[in-house]
């Protein structure tokens, strides 16, 4: 049993700083780094990564609170279309977050005339470590509790109540995934197998994970991010297609 830890706010002097949100931030910027160690590695720019960055971060908010709203919220956004711009009330999808940061940060690289797929693998070396990090606030705020469990990986709730919790169980993930990928760095892994990687492992997680989620919305009895979660994992499995059969086809043509 893990103890029930919860920290909303922070006061230094006049200043109240909010958890989540400095997690977050901080999730950005150190996955960033990480990115950047690896970019210098590959002989790529990291300023082409700090600048890709603001528009990672301006993505992942407008797709993130996108996606919240309309499938998490829908009756609220029905009734008040509006409140898809209330971002400070909070509510964002980190799926939702992906999509947007894949989506501005390409723009940002075609305009750029950067090698996009180069950067991209990059920017993803990183990812794992910044939602560990993230994700910790998540854990902190417990915005996302679970159903009851024995397990001892349960927090206590101060209902009494042994309970997963979706944050801290991710933040986990994020860990593991990103020390695994420090490990195919290692093996030399060809391109293309960190988000084939990315892709399967999160997919799968997070699928599995939301069935312990409490309380949260299902359309045919799947949680919006267990689509999200379906659409990654057929995702990478194509990709792991493509790339198997460019190699076979290649040591053929060798031959």
């Amino acid at each position: 049993m893990i103890p029930y830890l919860e920290l909303h706010t922070i006061d230094i002097g006049p200043l109240t700083i909010q958890v989540w949100g400095t997690m977050v931030a901080l999730g950005f910027v150190i996955g960033t780094i990480a990115s950047t160690w690896y970019a210098r590695k590959k002989r790529l720019q990291p300023r082409i990564l700090w600048d890709t960055l603001v528009w990672v971060i301006i993505g992942s908010i407008l797709l993130g609170r996108f996606f919240h709203v309309i499938f998490y919220e829908p009756g609220i956004f029905m009734e008040k279309p509006l409140h898809l711009f209330v971002l400070w009330e909070g509510g964002f999808s980190v799926i939702g977050g992906f999509v947007g940061a894949l989506l501005f940060g390409g723009w940002y690289l075609s305009r750029r005339k950067a090698n996009f797929a180069k950067y991209a693998e990059a920017g993803l070396f990183g990812l794992p470590l910044g939602l560990f990090i993230g994700r910790i606030g998540c854990a902190l705020i417990h915005d996302h509790p679970g159903i009851e469990t024995s397990s001892l990986l349960g927090i206590e709730y101060p209902d009494g109540l042994l309970r997963h919790d979706h944050g801290f169980y991710l933040s986990i993930n994020g860990l593991i995934l990103f020390l695994f990928f420090l490990l195919l760095y290692r093996l030399r892994v060809k391109p293309g197998t960190y988000a084939i990687v990315f892709l399967l492992w999160y997919g799968l997680v997070r699928f599995v994970l939301d069935f312990y989620r409490l309380a949260d919305i299902q359309y045919l009895g799947l949680t919006p991010a267990q689509f999200a979660s379906l659409a990654m994992i057929t995702a990478g499995l194509i990709l792991f297609l493509r790339l198997h059969l460019k190699r076979v086809n290649l040591s053929s043509t060798r031959k």
